[in-house]
């Protein structure tokens, strides 16, 4: 695989500059809405549910952006990554290219998003009264376990988008569900703690738990819940990349 990126590293290259234009395309703002996008969700979610969920609660408006920060880079990446093979059928099926390249482009354009958030979110943490410590630097681990599991999700939802158009109608359902699941403006305090530890089934809310106890807490997460994410991305990722070979011959028949 790296030789073909090697190989293939202009094309790849084009792909990202057009995916990135092509967002903001006959926008008046362009790039600045990577960074007003997720602000505006923030302020919608901190008028919403800072009476019901954030009172007396230290630091609620990072707490809450911690949440909105990693669902937004999960759910722009997959539901973007979802539609990269239909998008760009008109080049591969004349041109033969590994076709996971479409998908690695879309990747790296949200990754540059999220990248621009993630500036604005340290800047929230220094007026919010974070303290900065060198445990930080740990932020690492999850943002390159996020960025496989995403690119896995996504090579499943291609793949599935190419024979079944209504994945995305269900994955629009799935995700607002998801949402919900993750405790992005409550918290799990007031579970038991069976109930607690069942929320770390979902793999989006194992890493922001992970986020939060780095920024918020200053604690390092356990060794269970390194691993742990590292399973979910590493596991997702082996699926995707088994789907894309079985079916990658018959994708020509259907786009």
């Amino acid at each position: 695989m790296i030789q073909k990126m090697k190989r293939y590293q202009f094309l790849f290259e084009e792909l990202v500059k057009r995916d990135f234009k092509k967002k903001y395309k006959r926008t008046v703002l362009g790039m600045a809405w990577s960074v007003l996008s997720p602000l505006l969700m923030l302020l919608v979610l901190r008028l919403v549910f800072t009476q019901f969920f954030g009172r007396g609660m230290d630091h609620y408006t990072t707490y809450l952006f911690c949440g909105n920060l990693v669902f937004s880079y999960f759910n722009e990446s997959t539901s973007q990554g979802m539609t990269s093979l239909t998008g760009n059928a008109s080049i591969f099926t004349k041109v033969n290219i590994p076709k996971y390249l479409f998908l690695f482009s879309k990747n790296i354009q949200t990754l540059i998003n999220f990248g621009l958030t993630l500036c604005v979110f340290f800047v929230f943490c220094v007026l919010d009264q974070i303290t900065f410590t060198w445990k930080f630097i740990l932020l690492v681990y999850p943002i390159l376990c996020l960025v496989l599991f995403n690119i896995g999700v996504g090579l499943i939802l291609s793949a599935m988008f190419v024979f079944f158009r209504d994945i995305q109608y269900l994955w629009g359902v799935f995700t607002q569900l998801l949402m919900y699941m993750s405790a992005i403006f409550y918290t799990t305090d007031g579970y038991s703690p069976l109930f607690q530890k069942l929320f770390y089934l979902n793999p989006v809310y194992a890493m922001i738990s992970y986020v939060r106890k780095i920024v918020l807490y200053g604690t390092i997460p356990t060794l269970q819940h390194h691993v742990l994410i590292l399973f979910y991305a590493l596991l997702v990722l082996a699926i995707g990349g088994w789907v894309y070979k079985k079916y990658n011959t018959k994708f020509l028949y259907y786009v």
